[in-house]
C-alpha cells in the first residue's frame, strides 16, 4: 500500500467515529497526475445525495503531459464506490446532528486508488485546545526519553 496524499487537517478538526474504505472515479490524466504524488485532500469532504457519494473539492492538478481531451477542473466533484448497505448506513448516521464524512487518506492497493473515508464529529475550540496541548506533553516525554538513553 503506497500511500499519495495525507488530511492531517481531519484529525485536528474532527473525532474520527468509523472509518471504510471506498474506491474513486478518475480519469486517466488525474490517475497518472496520483501516481507523481500531486493532490491535495485539506479542504475536501464527502457528500451524499440521490444514493451516491461525492467526494468534493480534492484538488488534483492537471497533468501537464495530457492531451486535449483531458479534464481542466482540478477540483471537480468524483464518485466514491461503496457497497449499498454501507452507503445506506452511512446515510442513517449522516442525519443525526453534527456528523460528516471526511477523507482521510488516498493510495494505491495493488494497481487501483482507493480513498479512506471516515463518519466523524466535530470538534468544539477546548477538544482542539486538549488535542494539541496533548501532543506537546507526548512530544516533550519522547524529547526526555531520547535524552534519557
Amino acid at each position: 500500500m503506497k500511500q499519495i496524499a495525507y488530511n492531517k487537517y481531519a484529525l485536528y478538526e474532527y473525532f474520527v467515529i468509523e472509518k471504510l474504505e471506498a474506491g474513486i472515479v478518475l480519469e486517466g490524466a488525474e490517475v497518472k497526475a496520483l501516481r507523481a504524488g500531486n493532490c491535495n485532500l485539506k479542504d475536501s469532504f464527502c457528500l451524499l445525495r440521490n444514493g451516491e457519494l461525492t467526494l468534493k473539492n480534492m484538488h488534483i492538478p492537471v497533468y501537464d503531459k495530457a492531451g486535449a481531451f483531458s479534464s481542466k477542473d482540478s477540483k471537480r466533484d468524483r464518485r466514491l464506490l461503496l457497497h449499498r448497505s454501507e452507503l445506506d448506513r452511512l446515510a442513517g448516521k449522516i442525519n443525526e446532528k453534527g456528523y460528516t464524512i471526511v477523507p482521510l487518506q488516498l493510495y494505491f492497493s495493488g494497481s487501483l486508488i482507493k480513498v479512506e473515508i471516515a463518519l466523524c464529529k466535530g470538534k468544539q475550540n477546548y477538544d482542539k485546545k486538549r488535542t494539541i496541548a496533548e501532543r506537546d506533553q507526548k512530544r516533550a516525554l519522547d524529547r526526555e526519553l531520547k535524552n534519557y538513553k
